[in-house]
Parts: C-alpha cells; structure tokens; sequence
C-alpha cells in the first residue's frame, strides 16, 4: 500500500482565500514561494558553519572548477542569484580562510579566485549535514526528472 504524504496546498501555505488568476499564474507563485521554502531550508543547515546561500554558492562554483581559479565576473556569471555581489562575497570567503586570491596573471585588472583546501573541507561538512537533497524528498526520482525537465522547458 502507498505511503500517504501530507500535502500542504499553495493557498493553506500563504493562506489566500481567493483564487488565482489562472494555473499558469499560481505555478509562478509556487516556484517563488517554493525557492524562498528551500533556501530557509537550506539556511538552517549552513548556520553552524558560519555561511550564507550565496556564500555557499560561491564554494560550490570553485569546488567545480577546482583546482581552475575563476575570475569574479566568471563566478557572478555562474552563480544562481545574479544579483549579489560576487566580490565582496568573496572578500569574505577569503577572510574566512575558504577561498584563495591572485593577480590574474594575464590580465592584472582581474583577481584569480580558488578554493582552499579549508574550504573543501567544510564542503564536505556540509554535503554530509545538508538537507539540501533532502528537500526534496516527498517526490520520486521520475518525479524529480520530471520537475527538471519542465523547469528546463519554462526557461528554455
């Protein structure tokens, strides 16, 4: 027999007595509420370690690169919130111990950006206390796929 799994509605969440203008209008609601759920989610998890989502985004794009430095502009390309300020981010990195920083050697007007070996190790701290896959766990692989093809299609 299926598992039963609560299911908390849009409307009961942000607790809307009127309906939406359309479906197409309440799934945008439902991504924007459901990124901000994710990420105080994540939040939670990244506290102890002294980090913010954007901080641990950075760490994530240099540990992908790793041992590639990338400049700041080629982190901002890369991070998810194109908003925030990648060097100051990175400041704090650095002061922190996490990331490292160098002239770029072929271009003096850039600063090479690479994770430490401290900030690799605090990565995988935080990969083994993450909830971050575990966000998502009402929902199936398939189901997953799915959700990933569908938002791929909504940017595409």
């Amino acid at each position: 027999m299926d598992q039963q799994i609560a299911v908390m509605r849009l409307e009961d969440e942000i607790k809307q007595t009127k309906g939406f203008k359309s479906e197409h209008h309440k799934a945008t609601v439902n991504i924007m509420f459901t990124d901000g759920w994710i990420r105080d989610k994540f939040s939670c998890t990244l506290k102890p370690f002294d980090l913010t989502n954007q901080q641990y985004n950075v760490l994530r794009i240099l540990r992908g690169s790793n041992p590639q430095p990338l400049s700041t502009s080629a982190i901002r390309d890369r991070m998810l919130d194109k908003m925030s300020d990648a060097s100051r981010i990175v400041d704090r990195l650095f002061k922190k111990g996490l990331v490292s920083k160098e002239i770029c050697g072929t271009d003096k007007r850039l600063v090479d950006v690479g994770i430490t070996e401290q900030g690799l190790i605090m990565l995988a701290q935080i990969d083994k206390a993450s909830e971050f896959d575990n966000a998502l766990n009402r929902i199936t692989e398939e189901e997953a796929a799915e959700l990933n093809r569908i938002l791929d299609k909504i940017r595409g």
